[in-house]
C-alpha cells in the first residue's frame, strides 16, 4: 500500500494537522476540510446501487471500489466514500464490505473488525442514553415519564437473537427500573443514522437532543435533552464524527465513515464524508444499501433531502446469475447457461433502472461478470438494458481485473455525467402527510396494490404529525424483494405492502415503518463465519473474514 500520508496529500490536506490511526488509516478533523473543491469543475458525484438482492450475489461493494480504480487508470481523481462493515455480518453469515478480489479497500481487516472506534463510541454513547433514561424514569425526574413509558431500547454491534426482547430491572428496587424491553442491532441505532445525517458538530449536538427516548402519561414525547445525557453522548461521539481516509488496493483515496443497514436503516455512509470527497476530488464514487428500491431511494429522500451533495448519475450493479434467480432458476442451476430465465428476470433490472430515472439520473449498467457467465447471456442483459433506459452498459471485471477490467464502465460514467441529463427530484414534498408518502412510495416504488396498516399506526402517524414531525419515511423492509415478501422475485405488482409499526428518529429526522415482520437484530446462522476467523499466534495476522 502507499503511504497514508501520500494519500492524503492527493486529496489536498494539510497531513500535519491529520489523526494517524497505526500507519494506514487517518482520521480528519472537520476544522481541515477544504471550503471548496479547487477543481474549476465541481465534482460529479455517482451513487452505485443495483438490482434486488439475491443469494447468487451482486457485488455491489466490489464494483465501487473497481470503479473507482478504474476512473484513475482513464486519468480522472476519484475518490471512493463507503460505509464502515458491521461486526454482526462479519462474524455472522455476509461477511465484511470492503470489496473483493483486485478491488478491496485496505486495510481490509482493519476495517472490518475495530478500525478506529467509531462503532463503539457510537454504541457506547448509545446504551449510555438508555442508563440515563432508565435512570431518570426510576428516579421520577420528568413529570409523567415513568419505565413504562420508555421506548429507547439498548444496542450491541453481535448478531445475538437472545437479546431481541428482554427484561431488564431483576433483582428488586437496587436494580430498578423493571421493564420489558430489548436490543437492536448497533447499524439500527438511531445515533449510527444521525452520524452518518450530521453536518458538524453543532447540527450533532441538536439531533441528538431531539432523540425521542419515550412518552409521557399525557403522550408527550420525552427527548434525549430532558434526561441530561447529550453532553456526554457529545464527548463519546468527538472523533467518530471525523471521517476516516484508506485507500483502495490500487491506491486511490478511500473514506470509510459510518454504517447504517439499507433494509432497517438508510444505508449510506455519510454525509460530511461525500461533502469531502466533492471538495478534494473530481469524480466520487458512493455506494446505497441493497437494492434501487431501498438504498438509492433512501439515498435520494432522506440523504440528499437532508442536504448531501446531489448525484450526477448512477450506475446500477447487475449479474447475469442475478437475474437467472429472478427468472425463476435456483442456485444449482446457475452454471447453465438460460437466456430464457435471464430474460425474464431482467424484469427487476428495468425496475431498478425505472427507479433511477424516476429521481431524475441517468443509469449506467455494470455487469459484474462471473466466469460461468454465457456470451449470449451478458449479450442479452446488455440489450435488454439498452432498451429500458440505461445510459450505458459496460462489463464490470473489477473482481480478477481491478482498474484495468473498469476503464469502459469507467468512461460510460463520464460520459452520462457530462450528458446532463441530471436533473435531481424527490419522490414526495416535506409537507405531504406521512400517509400520502406511503402510499407512493408503495404504488410508485414497489408496485404494490395497496397499503395495509397495522392496528394503532394511522393513530401513531397522526400523533407524529401533531408534534410537527413532518419527516420523510424510511421503509423498513426485506431486501430480498421488491415487494414485502421475500418470496416474490422478479418485479412483483399488484401486492399488499404491510405496515406493521411506526418509530420516528426525530433526531434522524426520519419515520421508520416497519413493512411485515422486520428483525432489528439478526442471529448467528448454523454456519457463522466466526467459526473460521483466527489469529496466527506466530505472526499476528488474522485469518477468514470473508469480505464482499
Amino acid at each position: 500500500m502507499r503511504p497514508i500520508n501520500e494519500v492524503a496529500a492527493d486529496l489536498g490536506l494539510n497531513v500535519d494537522r491529520l489523526e494517524p490511526y497505526g500507519h494506514d488509516k487517518l482520521k480528519v478533523p472537520l476544522s481541515e476540510f477544504p471550503d471548496s473543491n479547487p477543481s474549476s469543475q465541481p465534482a460529479k458525484l455517482i451513487v452505485v446501487t443495483a438490482i434486488t438482492p439475491t443469494p447468487a450475489g451482486e457485488g455491489k461493494s466490489t464494483t465501487a471500489v473497481g470503479l473507482t480504480q478504474g476512473l484513475a487508470k482513464i486519468g480522472k481523481k476519484p475518490v471512493l466514500t463507503i460505509r464502515q462493515p458491521s461486526l454482526g455480518p462479519v462474524f455472522g453469515h455476509k461477511g465484511g464490505g470492503t470489496g473483493g478480489g483486485k478491488s478491496t479497500v485496505q486495510p481490509a481487516v482493519d476495517i472490518n473488525l475495530h478500525f478506529t472506534g467509531d462503532f463503539h463510541a457510537i454504541e457506547s454513547a448509545h446504551n449510555f442514553l438508555a442508563a440515563m433514561t432508565d435512570n431518570a424514569a426510576h428516579r421520577g425526574l420528568i413529570e409523567g415519564f415513568g419505565p413504562e413509558g420508555i421506548t429507547w431500547r439498548r444496542v450491541t454491534d453481535a448478531e445475538d437473537r437472545a437479546l431481541r426482547n428482554v427484561v431488564t430491572g431483576i433483582g428488586g428496587r437496587a436494580a430498578a427500573p423493571l421493564r420489558e424491553t430489548g436490543f437492536d442491532i448497533s447499524s439500527a441505532s438511531e445515533i449510527m443514522a444521525i452520524m452518518a445525517l450530521a453536518h458538524d458538530y453543532d447540527d450533532l449536538r441538536l439531533r441528538l437532543s431531539s432523540i425521542v427516548v419515550g412518552w409521557t402519561n399525557d403522550r408527550l414525547p420525552v427527548c434525549a435533552s430532558e434526561v441530561g445525557a447529550v453532553g456526554s453522548m457529545m464527548a463519546l461521539l468527538r472523533d467518530a464524527l471525523k471521517p476516516n481516509i484508506c485507500q483502495t488496493l490500487e491506491g486511490q483515496p478511500a473514506i470509510v465513515h459510518m454504517g447504517p443497514f439499507g433494509n432497517i436503516a438508510h444505508g449510506c455512509s455519510s454525509i460530511v464524508a461525500d461533502k469531502l470527497a466533492v471538495n478534494t476530488g473530481d469524480y466520487v464514487i458512493t455506494e446505497a444499501g441493497f437494492g434501487a428500491d431501498l438504498g438509492f431511494e433512501k439515498f435520494m429522500d432522506i440523504k440528499v433531502r437532508q442536504g448531501a451533495p446531489k448525484p450526477s448519475a448512477a450506475v446500477v450493479v447487475v449479474t447475469v446469475r442475478g437475474l437467472k434467480w429472478h427468472g425463476g432458476l435456483e442456485l444449482k442451476e446457475m452454471g447453465s447457461p438460460n437466456v430464457e430465465a435471464v430474460r425474464k428476470g431482467a424484469e427487476n433490472l428495468k425496475n431498478a433502472i425505472r427507479i433511477v430515472k424516476m429521481y431524475g439520473l441517468p443509469a449506467v449498467v455494470a455487469i459484474n461478470r462471473f466466469p460461468d457467465d454465457s456470451p449470449e447471456e451478458v449479450a442479452e442483459v446488455k440489450k435488454l438494458a439498452a432498451e429500458f433506459g440505461a445510459s450505458g452498459v459496460e462489463e464490470s471485471k473489477s473482481f480478477a481485473e481491478g482498474g484495468d477490467g473498469m476503464k469502459e464502465l469507467a468512461q460510460a460514467v463520464v460520459e452520462a455525467c457530462d450528458s446532463g441529463e441530471a436533473n435531481v427530484k424527490l419522490l414526495y414534498e416535506n409537507d405531504e402527510s406521512f400517509f400520502d408518502k406511503v402510499e407512493r412510495m408503495a404504488s410508485e416504488l414497489y408496485g404494490a396494490a395497496k397499503v395495509q396498516w397495522g392496528p394503532m399506526t394511522r393513530t401513531t402517524a397522526r400523533r407524529f404529525a401533531d408534534n410537527g414531525w413532518e419527516f420523510p419515511v424510511c421503509m423498513a423492509k426485506t431486501h430480498l424483494s421488491v415487494s414485502a415478501d421475500p418470496k416474490l422475485r422478479g418485479a412483483p405488482t399488484g401486492h399488499t405492502l404491510p405496515i406493521r409499526e411506526l418509530r420516528v428518529l426525530a433526531g434522524a429526522r426520519q419515520i421508520v415503518a416497519l413493512a411485515g415482520d422486520i428483525i432489528t437484530l439478526p442471529g448467528l446462522p448454523s454456519n457463522p463465519n466466526a467459526l473460521d476467523i483466527d489469529l496466527n499466534d506466530a505472526t499476528g495476522e488474522i485469518t477468514g473474514i470473508l469480505s464482499t
